[in-house]
């Protein structure tokens, strides 16, 4: 089985290290110029057509938002499955509704990770009865903020307390926070869609870890969910949690396959 990533980042590289030596699997990387440190196996190309060109048994888009929209609907429609790591891109509709659409017409899987949250199987299943809302807070060290539009809203180097530097709904907290906000996407697409998911992002100098909380509130049921998680080794910003549900993800094709 032959995987195509896009991108090399952090993400790229903890899958690289999972998969690297399993039998029957080879590995390919999609990356903008060469890059020098990477692992001398992995076959580098700096286009989508080299990549598809390699016929990947699955693409898998590990570098961002603006990847989905350049390559996404290419590779579906071309009839090669795709993982979607930034899942938070699905938050334009318009986007939304294109991959949907390469998808069937070229018959080619489309799949969604849980992310760095888990539980999503019951949401889904309670938000199909309807009237189901969601509230997220997403609470990371302050250094997992820099970079992002939270260093405009709060001295991340000063903080001693937690602060909240945003409330709002998905759609808002994806489209500001688009690093950060791929679990509000997960949620929502999940469940009862962006506009139902009540969004809270605080920046907590006592934590160490990246923690995502939730509470569903629907007629068949009502639940919470707390998830403490390690960050990735390569970037703050990235729950571990994240690569290991892509690397599942994997797993799960691959089997299936």
């Amino acid at each position: 089985m032959h995987i195509a990533l896009i991108g090399f980042g952090s993400i790229g590289r903890e899958l690289h290290a999972r998969f690297a030596d399993t039998e029957g699997m080879t590995l390919s990387a999609l990356t903008r110029s060469p890059i020098t440190d990477a692992p001398p196996e992995l076959r580098q190309v700096h286009s989508l057509n080299a990549l598809l060109e390699g016929r990947p048994d699955l693409v898998v888009e590990c570098a961002g938002q603006g990847a989905v929209r350049e390559f996404g609907a290419t590779v579906l429609n071309s009839g090669t499955p795709l993982l979607i790591a930034s899942v938070g891109a699905l938050a334009d509709p318009t986007l939304e509704r294109d991959l949907h659409t390469a998808a069937k017409a070229g018959r080619a899987q489309l799949i969604l990770p849980s992310g760095a949250i888990g539980g999503l199987d019951l949401l889904r299943a309670v938000s199909a009865e309807g009237d189901t809302t969601v509230s997220y807070i997403g609470t990371k060290p302050p250094a997992a903020w820099k970079g992002t539009a939270a260093e405009d809203r709060v001295d991340l180097d000063t903080l001693e307390q937690p602060s909240e530097f945003f409330s709002g709904w998905g759609r808002e907290a994806v489209s500001i926070f688009p690093k950060n906000a791929n679990v509000v996407a997960a949620l929502a697409l999940a469940g009862p869609g962006f506009e139902r998911v009540k969004v809270s992002l605080v920046a907590d100098p006592s934590v160490s870890g990246n923690i995502h909380s939730y509470q569903v509130t629907s007629p068949a049921c009502s639940y919470e969910m707390k998830i403490i998680g390690a960050p990735s080794s390569g970037n703050a910003k990235t729950s571990l949690t994240t690569v290991l549900s892509i690397a599942d993800e994997i797993r799960r094709f691959a089997r299936l396959s």
